[in-house]
């Protein structure tokens, strides 16, 4: 395989960039049907498929997160007008969210590690995908990622998990690059 300057400066500059700072205009169409085809790439032992992907875009993203603040609510009546809206405002302000819900179960060959890890990839390529379509992207979790109600109401099945949600849109920002982890300390060499 040739070498490939372009996408290996890719991967060295890929930056995440938080949610609310992704802005509109969110990926076309078009763009989208390329951004879902580079998230399904992955590694994929089985050929299982153990994900689905629920699109979050329009008018559904405030509903989705109005149901998140009802569910908070009802779960906590002393709830401030601040934490409701902080639900409320979940999806918001990115165009587009695309939860990763792992669908990983028990097979006999394939663990469901595997399996987990290869929904885990799908998140990790819609950012690739974001970054390369020339938009940003936010990947996160939170709570009602692993609460089976909400987990549910968002779109997963019974006792299927989120991966994640990753927020995409135009960044408003530019991210400078973090510190990353000094090779020194978190490469080992096995040596017997």
């Amino acid at each position: 395989m040739p070498s490939n300057p372009e996408l290996v400066n890719h991967l060295l500059t890929r930056r995440s960039v938080t949610l609310p700072f992704l802005k509109d205009p969110g990926p076309d169409p078009a763009q989208l049907e390329t951004l879902l085809k580079i998230a399904t790439r992955v590694p994929d032992h089985g050929k299982l498929a153990a994900w689905k992907l629920i699109i979050f875009e329009g008018e559904n993203r405030a509903m989705a997160g109005q149901k998140l603040a009802e569910i908070v609510k009802r779960r906590e009546p002393d709830a401030t007008e601040e934490r409701l809206a902080e639900e409320r405002n979940r999806f918001l302000p990115a165009p587009l969210t695309i939860g990763v819900v792992s669908t990983a179960a028990i097979h006999p060959k394939i663990p469901e590690i595997e399996q987990t890890l290869s929904a885990a990839n799908v998140c990790f390529n819609l950012l690739h995908g974001a970054h390369g379509l020339g938009f940003a992207g936010h990947w996160v979790t939170r709570w009602f990622a692993f609460d089976s109600e909400a987990a549910q109401l968002l779109g997963a099945d019974e006792g299927q998990i989120f991966a994640g949600f990753v927020h995409i849109g135009t960044p408003e920002i530019v991210p400078g690059d973090r510190d990353r982890p000094d090779l020194g300390s978190v490469v080992h060499r096995w040596q017997g």
